[in-house]
């Protein structure tokens, strides 16, 4: 089969379209014949090797594992032994290890049915980022019907999912965006969108119960300022300079600041669920959530994508076809 190798840590150049030998499934696992897969921040920090603390699970002089890539949708091509729920023929989405390729392997309890409404590609956008923001905001912000979110970082992919999920629970919804992205967070409901290069949030006198941080373009006290007493603040992953102790400074930072607050203060990285897929699955199938996608390309233009997501300027999900 074909698929996008890594032989050594660097930049999007050293991926290679390559024949490599099919997957088989273990026991636990399914073998997805691809459809679709996504680009996320994780693959090219895994790209990279950096923080260099990734090495420790990805190898610490090249990769153990060649192929990238971790949000899959596609179709069932064959069944471990111990699979109970799924078959040849289903069609699927969740995480695996190895998506830029045409087959892949993943544990059936990484899986679960793709909603029958919406293509592989829209399914694929949702495992790490949508399940990051729910994630975010139902288990470490707690969010309740009637609180105002703000969601900084609301047109990425994180963001515009959880602009969106704010939104199924009721929340009153602020997205944080540049001007170029402003029509795109209202399409997606936003009750206000707050155009950053015009006016900071943190400093417009408005207490929010709850602030889901994409960015970290502000130091704490200032997110802590615009955060009603009780109210809770939600990084995703770490953003930090440095690539070597600074995340976990970063992250403890975080943490300290917390217990001596009354306010709550969190990171997170996403725990991978098949309950949460189900939740989201609902929500799609309910019209609650609509994914957003910026671009899609082919498996063997997979370096030029990370090389898009690299940028920063993704308005939702960047996505690969097979």
């Amino acid at each position: 089969m074909q698929a996008i190798v890594q032989h050594e840590y660097g930049s999007p150049e050293v991926l290679t379209l390559q024949e490599v030998d099919k997957p088989v499934a273990k026991d636990d696992e399914v073998l997805i014949k691809v459809r679709a897969a996504c680009v996320n921040p994780i693959d090219w920090h895994f790209l990279l090797g950096k923080p260099y603390l990734i090495r420790m699970l990805s190898g610490l002089r090249k990769p153990k594992n060649r192929v990238r890539g971790m949000d899959v949708a596609g179709t069932v091509e064959a069944v471990g032994k111990n699979v109970t729920q799924l078959q040849v023929g289903d069609a699927v989405f969740g995480w695996c290890q190895g998506a830029f390729a045409e087959y892949a392997c993943a544990k059936e309890k990484k899986l679960a049915l793709k909603p029958s409404k919406f293509t592989f590609a829209q399914a694929a956008t949702i495992p790490i980022a949508a399940v990051t923001a729910l994630q975010a905001l139902r288990d470490k912000g707690q969010l309740q019907s009637g609180q105002k979110v703000v969601i900084n970082g609301a047109s990425g992919g994180v963001g515009t999912f959880a602009v969106q999920i704010a939104k199924s629970f009721g929340a009153d919804v602020t997205g944080v965006c540049s001007t170029r992205n402003v029509k795109l967070v209202q399409s997606i409901a936003a009750d206000q969108v707050i155009d950053y290069t015009k006016e900071d949030f943190t400093e417009n006198e408005q207490a929010y119960d709850l602030i889901l941080d994409n960015v970290g373009n502000h130091p704490l006290p200032a997110f802590k300022r615009a955060l009603s007493p009780k109210g809770s603040y939600v990084s995703i992953g770490v953003k930090s300079q440095g690539n070597w102790v600074a995340p976990l400074i970063q992250g403890s930072k975080i943490f300290l600041t917390s217990l001596r607050s009354s306010q709550k203060l969190h990171s997170i990285l996403e725990k991978q669920t098949k309950e949460d897929l189900l939740v989201l699955k609902e929500l799609l199938e309910n019209g609650k959530v609509i994914p957003v996608i910026d671009k899609t390309y082919p498996m063997d233009k997979t370096p030029e994508a990370i090389e898009y997501l690299l940028e920063g300027h993704a308005q939702g999900k960047v996505v690969i076809t097979m």
